[in-house]
Formats: structure tokens, sequence, C-alpha cells
């Protein structure tokens, strides 16, 4: 290759590169805000606004050890997928909904633990009440957006035209759901039969935010469950019962791929009905990544192992998960190096893992379609 030629193609690399920074730097320009609603995964801190409950482990070191140095709420060693979206699109940290004396010009985070898509009295009328803890279900989150709009707008005309110009992630949602029958060790296909109530149950959801003002909507599925030491730990199978490779159940995994089949069925739906009015709904993946995660761990610069918490305790297994020892209980204890583990606690995933995740939704491949690749944000 001549001087002259290299020379070019030096040119032209450089020229790919300012686009490309451009293009995140017109994607940080695009969102005036971002509203996010959801359970643990992306609870920013909602619970414990008022004061730390004794029982709450997930609020007590070494929870918030890797990036805030404390424990935050969040249900992670650090930042969470929200958060790192947030920060990729130039945008601060949403503060949790319940916040004293914050400002929500930029958003809020109405995401609160024990979040369920279906309200509470759904489960209580199954004679399920006492297996579901939910503190504020989809449709009560978004009764706290529509209480919060007098305090970030003036006048209804005015939050439309901010909730037009801002990203609503909506979850995710289902998996609280799918634990209330499961955690009532109810049979298997009982469980499924919820799947219906709680799509339609997210569907309604995203109306109501549409008829709100909301046209840029990420709609998350749910995570493969089976891969979880959680649930590891508490339904064992016979050993046909468990992926050859990957280690994790496979009938809670079929589970939790019917619900985002489904999910992707609503969407579309949606998507065809609001067609004329500029909605833009995006499904974002969490299922591939965790099964990446597990099944080509060095990819991601993690360690090739079973599924297995980095922050427990010895107890069913090889997962690190106790019922009775949890993540920040006593007797439990963090591996020394969160960023070389996706599972966390056995029931959330680490910064590392959300990190990837959150990429992938911004950027592709783990969205559909990915939150910039797609847009024109000029």
């Amino acid at each position: 290759m001549t001087r002259r030629s290299q020379l070019s193609s030096a040119c032209v690399l450089l020229l790919l590169l300012v686009l490309l920074a451009g293009r995140q730097q017109a994607a940080a320009k695009k969102y005036a805000a971002i509203f996010n609603f959801g359970d643990s995964l992306v609870d920013a801190g909602n619970l414990v606004v008022d004061g730390i409950p004794d029982y709450l482990a997930t609020a007590k070191l070494p929870y918030g050890m890797t990036y805030f140095g404390y424990p935050t709420g969040r249900c992670s060693d650090g930042r969470l997928v929200v958060d790192f979206i947030a920060q990729e699109l130039g945008l601060p940290l949403l503060p949790p909904s319940k916040a004293k004396n914050a400002t929500f010009h930029y958003g809020a985070n109405f995401a609160i633990t024990g979040a369920t898509a279906l309200d509470r009295e759904y489960f209580v009328a199954k004679g399920l009440g006492k297996t579901i803890w939910s503190s504020g279900s989809l449709h009560t989150q978004i009764k706290w957006l529509q209480e919060m709009k007098p305090k970030i707008c003036k006048s209804p005309e005015e939050c439309k035209d901010l909730f037009r110009r801002s990203l609503f992630i909506v979850g995710e949602f289902g998996g609280n759901d799918y634990n209330s029958p499961l955690f009532a060790f109810q049979p298997l296909e009982e469980v499924h039969k919820f799947v219906p109530d709680i799509v339609d149950s997210i569907g309604e959801g995203i109306e109501k935010l549409i008829a709100e003002g909301a046209v840029e909507l990420v709609v998350p599925g749910v995570l493969p469950i089976g891969c979880f030491p959680v649930y590891l730990s508490i339904f064992r199978k016979q050993a046909d019962g468990y992926g050859g490779k990957s280690g994790c159940i496979k009938d809670l995994n079929t589970l939790s791929w019917v619900h985002n089949v489904a999910l992707q069925r609503k969407i579309a739906q949606l998507r065809e009905k609001h067609a004329g009015a500029g909605v833009r709904i995006m499904y974002a993946d969490y299922y591939t990544p965790a099964i990446q995660f597990v099944l080509h761990a060095e990819k991601w610069g993690m360690l090739k192992q079973k599924p297995r918490a980095c922050c427990g305790a010895p107890g069913v297994g090889v997962y690190n998960f106790n019922l009775t020892s949890k993540c920040g209980e006593p007797g439990a204890y963090s591996c020394e190096d969160p960023s070389n583990h996706w599972s966390w606690d056995g029931i959330h995933l680490t910064e590392a893992a959300y990190g990837h995740i959150a990429r992938g939704w911004l950027y592709g491949p783990f969205a559909e379609p990915a939150i910039v690749e797609t847009r024109n944000h000029q």
C-alpha cells in the first residue's frame, strides 16, 4: 500500500469515527428526559426513600460497592441498565420518583422492588395474596407519573410536549407476576395460564403512556429465569431437566420464552394500531444476552462457570445462593471481582452484565429496533 493510499484510508477511518461520534452526540440531544418503570431490575431506590427497613438486605453493603461505593437501593453491585442508558444519552441518573427535594425535569425512575404488571387484587382473587409482594404495579406507577405532572410541567400541553421528546422504558414487568404462582409451587401448566393476562396488562400500560403523550417506548421482555441461582436452588430437577451446556432449568426458561413471544406479538399489534401517530415501540431483550453470559462467558469478559451468584453463601448445589443467608445478610460474602460475573446475588445482575445489555439495547443487537441505531437523530 502506498503512502497516499494509507493516508486516504486513515482519512476515511477518521471521517467514520467523527460521523459515529456525531451520531451518538446527536442521540444524546434527542431525548429531553427518560421516564422509567419496572421492578427490582431497575429500582433506583424508591423502596428506601423513607428509610431502610431492617429486613431489606438489598439496601446494605456490598450492594452498590462497584460504582457508588455505598448502597443506593439498587439491587446490584453498581449501575443498572437504565443508568447506563441515561449516561450514554447525556442525561443525569434518574432520581427515584419518591425522592424528596429531587428535580424531575430530566425524568424520573418510578420502578420499585416487587412490582408486578398486574394489580395485587388479581393475585388475591386467585388465592395468591400471601405469595405476592407488590409495592407498586405498572398501573400504580403510571398513576405516580400522572400525579407528578404538576411538578414538571406548567400545563397539560407542556407535559404532552415533554413526553413526546422523552424516552419511556416500560419494564421489565412479569418476573414478579410469575413468581407468585411459582413460589406457591403451582404446576407449571397453571403458571403458563398467567401469560395472556400479564401481557395484556403490559399492553394496557403502554396504551396509557401513549395517551399521556409518549411516542418513544422501550418494552423489555423477561430474563431466562431457569438460569438464575434462586430458581436453581428452589426447583430441583432430574438430570434431563437441565440444559446440557447451560445447566439452566429448561421448562422455566420455556416459560420466559413464551412470555417474550407473546409480548412481542402484543407490541406488533400496538405498532400497527399507532402507526399513523409516529409512535415507536422497541422490544428490548434481556433473555438473549443472559443466555450468552452463561454459554459464552469469555466473550463478555466473564468466568466460564455454571450459573453462580457473585454475592451469596453456600447452599444447595454449586450456585452460591442460600435463602437463609442472602447477599447483604450475615454469612454472605461477595466475590472479589463482580465484573467477571453476570449474576450478582442469584436474583439480579451485576453492573458489568447490565452494561453489556444497555449497549445492546442502545445500538443493537439486543433490541428491535435499537434505541439509537435505527433513527435519524439530527
